[in-house]
């Protein structure tokens, strides 16, 4: 079809990074939400060469969505959007589908138009429910107002940055079609920083690096990792609502310039046996008036106590929360201790085995870094749950949790359920109703799959995998 009549907006990588990078700014600096939206409505209406807002919303389980709302109809309809809850899995039951999405005016995002397509600009939503509050079940709008809370009652930021770990595979669609192809194959065997210029690894990466800069990313470094075909691609710290947004971003960055390459962009923590698994390795440190309150020049490898209480508290939790960090039947097979998995119940500042590494840090930089968990749990339910118990959870005496006797997460996610369940600490988390709706989508999955892992990926724990299934394959869960 033609395109010579169409003037839809197609910015260059170095304008859609100057305007991103200063939406990152103002979400930095807490401009009242009322300002921000005035000014995207103003920008809306004068930017003529605009069609859609896309409006992204993760559901419980942290798969994203998108809906694409008409620019003139968002206009005049912004405060009145509705959409079928029932629809989406671990939201409303069908005799009460009904709920609002609210925009995020501030999580506002201008893509490139060879990527996202032309005409289009992004912002996250809210879900709200009937009543006119956040939807509970809407773990970003949680994790928003536990951060607002945090900030207005202490003076607190809440700051986080991920390395995301991921395989790229041969081939579009390649998880979907495990279950007819029973294998996956990879696109590089170069291993570890290696990958030549213009293999089909490095192409991918730095094409995905280039649409995470001008989405105001901030890169600092990206290569290939320990496994063959596997990646990582870093970036900077964020303020922790911005942080996990942007790991659902780059997700759906990486997906898209794989597919627009013919190739699999796979975020399963062990999609093959035998080679290392894909992590989400996740730096938090909370910080006042830009002071880190994790540093002490003077503390045991430089850690304030703050910063030990914290970890204290995860480590205490660390079995309760294990399904929220592993939350599918093939993240188990990551926490093999072959492999450098991050299974021990413990905090080190040396052994990758522990579930919590402190690495070498600064004033600015120190930090801890929680490393059990996987690249396809939900981001804004990681982060709610690792602020929330390291400010607030049970503390245990660190001691016992350093001891000679090692204590390990669970090797299934049988076990991992069960401790979710019989969890207090869960119930105050997520409340009984969220609780309740989580475990029983992760019962159901794992019911779904061989109760024993076994030596090779079975299709089932591909197939219906939260981040993989199709609307078939969902209809009949």
């Amino acid at each position: 079809m033609s395109t010579e009549l169409r003037n839809f907006l197609a910015l260059s990588y170095d304008e859609l990074e100057e305007l991103n990078l200063k939406a990152k700014e103002q979400r930095r600096n807490r401009v009242a939400p009322d300002k921000i939206r005035e000014d995207r409505l103003k920008y809306l209406t004068d930017e003529k060469r605009i069609k859609a807002l896309t409006v992204l919303f993760s559901d419980l389980e942290g798969r994203l969505h998108m809906l694409d709302y008409d620019k003139k109809f968002l206009l005049k309809s912004f405060d009145n959007l509705t959409f079928d809850g029932s629809s989406i899995r671990g939201f409303t039951a069908q005799r009460e589908s009904d709920l609002r999405l609210g925009i995020d005016w501030g999580a506002f995002y201008w893509a490139p138009a060879d990527v996202f397509g032309p005409g289009k600009v992004l912002a996250f939503g809210e879900v709200i429910d009937k009543n006119g509050e956040p939807y509970t079940a809407d773990i970003r709008s949680m994790l928003k107002l536990f951060a607002n809370d945090q900030h207005k009652k202490k003076g607190y930021t809440l700051n986080a940055a991920n390395e995301i770990e991921g395989f790229l595979f041969q081939g579009p669609d390649a998880e979907r079609y495990y279950h007819e192809t029973r294998k996956f194959e990879y696109v590089n065997t170069g291993g570890y920083y290696h990958s030549l210029p213009g293999d089909p690894l490095r192409t991918f990466i730095d094409t995905t690096a280039e649409v995470q800069r001008s989405m105001g990313f901030q890169n600092e470094k990206d290569h290939p990792e320990v496994a063959p075909s596997q990646f990582e691609i870093n970036y900077g710290y964020g303020e922790v609502v911005a942080a996990a947004d942007q790991i659902q971003l780059y997700k759906l960055i990486c997906r898209q310039v794989a597919r627009n390459l013919g190739l699999t962009a796979s975020f399963l923590p062990k999609p093959v046996v035998g080679v290392n698994g894909s992590g989400m390795h996740t730096n938090v440190s909370v910080s006042e008036n830009g002071k880190n309150l994790f540093w002490d020049p003077k503390g045991e490898e430089k850690l304030s106590k703050l910063g030990y209480e914290f970890l204290d508290r995860i480590l205490t939790h660390g079995n309760d929360l294990c399904l929220v960090f592993n939350s599918s039947v093939n993240a188990y097979r990551r926490l093999d201790p072959h492999f450098e998995a991050p299974n021990q119940l413990k905090a080190s500042a040396v052994d990758r085995g522990a579930m919590i590494r402190i690495p070498i840090g600064n004033e600015r930089s120190m930090r801890t870094e929680v490393r059990a968990v996987a690249p396809d749990a939900n981001p804004y339910l990681v982060l709610y749950a690792i602020f929330k118990t390291g400010l607030e959870g049970t503390t245990a005496k660190i001691k016992d949790l350093r001891s000679g006797k090692e204590r390990y997460l669970p090797d299934n996610i049988y076990t991992a359920i069960d401790d979710f369940r019989k969890a207090d600490w869960t119930t105050k988390l997520l409340g009984e109703d969220v609780k309740a709706r989580y475990a029983d989508l992760k019962q159901a999955s794992a019911d779904r799959c061989p109760r024993l892992l076994g030596t090779i990926v079975k299709a089932e724990e591909v197939q219906f995998h939260h981040e993989v299934y199709n609307q078939y394959l969902w209809n009949l869960f």
